[in-house]
């Protein structure tokens, strides 16, 4: 049920490259603010079956297009929780490419954090945002990572993630990740090793939430 004599919950987002340490930034708030305080969503729950994932001109398919992603039930999930009310969230197979017939439920709590590399590039999405964090690391580190992230956790081969990293994830970076840096209010070098910013967004959150108590 919504609660409408309370504020809003306090909503961040965790922008920045594929690769770049928003998981490892958005952990890290996560335990310094408190977890029992934070509603977690990820962008990645809310992929298209790969049937339904735009394609290149090559007819592979992107991923890094922002129509890749229902974002418009993103948004509507986030509305929810802002309403205090629960949600059910998608769950994702990346080995497969299909979203699962089951779902997570997310309860509303004081604060709601979500990660993802395109939060920022719609605006009806990156206007519920309170604060936006923009993870920033060089391209070389990402892309060292995303290929040892591929091949480990999500089968992968090695071939396969370099085409795709040339295909579409490079192009779609700086077509859309990248600019959408502007939008940032905090900008984090070198992902989740920054601890001295991590350290000071979640004394912000900490301040903001004892303010509403």
């Amino acid at each position: 049920m919504s609660t409408p004599d309370r504020q809003p919950p306090i909503t961040i987002g965790v922008a920045g490259g594929t690769a770049s340490g928003k998981s490892t930034v958005a952990k890290a708030l996560l335990n310094r603010a408190g977890s029992h305080n934070i509603a977690y969503l990820s962008h990645d729950f809310y992929y298209r079956n790969i049937s339904e994932v735009p394609r290149t001109q090559d007819g592979v398919p992107n991923f890094d297009h922002p129509n890749s992603l229902e974002t418009s039930l993103l948004i509507a999930h986030v509305r929810q929780l802002r309403a205090w009310q629960e949600v059910q969230a998608p769950v994702y197979d990346f080995t497969i490419h299909q979203r699962l017939p089951r779902t997570i439920t997310v309860r509303p709590q004081p604060v709601i954090l979500l990660e993802g590399i395109l939060l920022f590039v719609e605006p009806e999405l990156r206007d519920l945002f309170d604060i936006r964090i923009f993870v920033d690391t060089p391209d070389d580190l990402r892309f060292i990572r995303r290929l040892k992230r591929d091949v480990a956790e999500r089968g992968r081969t090695v071939d396969s993630v370099i085409e795709q990293y040339l295909a579409t994830v490079r192009p779609m970076h700086l077509e859309f990740v990248e600019p959408s840096k502007r939008y940032a209010d905090v900008i984090i070098p070198e992902g989740g090793f920054n601890k001295v910013a991590i350290d000071m967004v979640a004394a912000r959150i900490r301040t903001m939430l004892d303010d509403r108590a």
